[in-house]
């Protein structure tokens, strides 16, 4: 059995693979039709300076370059769907909605930070060198240029990425607010450090670069506190051992807050009316003896599959509750 699912994850990982393939090469012969407006387009901020190439066989490897990134580009939303349709089977409702809820915002911050990177920070710093050059005769080769523009903007659009890791970092409970608020300092230094020097030295083009790395840290900072803040409320219940619970009439100590709550939940359910007239009279009979009302240790070794079955009902809203429930139900019994 397990052989057949094992062969059949690989028949569908088979047919995801040849979808993408056959997308871009059809994407990769429509980039090539329109690769002298891709070219144009990307040597805009040259401002009609012609590039130079060495040799017949580096025409090819531009133009295929070329069309090779555009059709990676417009091939990505293609592949995430695919990949997303290949893993989603093996994943919970609350994990696939949390899922397709990164994956927008994700592609979306990335978009910004490569337009930004060129729209911005490389036409400064292009037109910065050519004033550097101007005593000289300046040649740029294609390739040059090509793989100078790659450097400058791919770490923007992954530079955009930090307010979706530290949104992702903040859920797991590897950052806090207060932690990032702490190194602020540092990281505006490394960000002034950053902006000088990719820029052009001058003020105008510093601020240009540093301040948007900066806003994008405040926004981290800001989207990180939101989650915080509803990462502590969803486990207020769970892991709040301070708040006040219910009073243990023999030890004198607070029970868990956690099993007075799950305790409502259970009772709340009209269908388990045997297991709670059970447990009614098992703690009539040891207030009888003077033992006590039944403890918490006690009632979660006896309800626990109860317990299991109620607290998933109940926080199929919420990833996290949802990962902290299976560890909940799991101390317990």
């Amino acid at each position: 059995m397990q052989e057949h699912s094992f062969v059949g994850h690989l028949e569908e990982l088979r047919k995801r693979i040849i979808y993408v393939l056959v997308c871009f090469v059809v994407t990769l012969i429509v980039s090539l039709a329109f690769v002298s407006h891709i070219y144009g387009f990307l040597i805009r901020p040259a401002h009609g300076m012609r590039l130079a190439v060495l040799g017949p066989g580096d025409i090819v490897q531009i133009y295929l370059m070329i069309a090779g990134v555009a059709a990676i580009v417009v091939t990505t939303p293609f592949i995430l769907w695919q990949l997303w349709l290949f893993i989603s089977p093996g994943l919970r409702a609350t994990e696939r909605r949390y899922t397709l809820m990164m994956i927008g915002p994700v592609l979306i911050m990335f978009v910004l930070g490569v337009s930004f990177g060129y729209f911005v920070v490389f036409p400064e710093i292009f037109h910065f060198l050519l004033k550097l050059a101007s005593q000289f005769r300046v040649m740029f080769t294609a390739t040059e240029y090509f793989g100078f523009l790659l450097d400058i903007v791919l770490p923007f659009g992954f530079l955009f990425e930090m307010p979706i890791i530290i949104l992702f970092l903040t859920r797991i409970g590897v950052l806090t607010p207060k932690f990032m608020r702490k190194v602020r300092r540092y990281a505006y230094f490394i960000f002034v450090v950053l902006g000088t020097l990719i820029s052009p030295p001058e003020l105008i083009s510093h601020l240009s670069v540093t301040v948007p790395m900066i806003l994008v840290y405040e926004v981290s900072i800001w989207i990180s506190a939101l989650a915080y803040k509803k990462k502590l409320a969803a486990e207020k219940w769970w892991r709040e051992d301070d708040a006040p619970g219910e009073r243990n009439t023999e030890t004198g100590a607070h029970d868990d807050p956690a099993a007075s709550q799950v305790k409502s939940i259970v009772s709340s359910d009209a269908s388990d009316a045997g297991d709670q007239t059970s447990l009614k009279n098992e703690t009539n009979h040891k207030n009888q003896t003077g033992h006590g009302e039944l403890t918490s240790h006690e009632f979660r070794s006896k309800r626990s599959s109860v317990v299991s079955q109620r607290l998933r009902q109940h926080i199929q809203s919420d990833p996290v509750l949802s990962s902290r429930s299976g560890i909940y139900v799991k101390e317990r019994e």
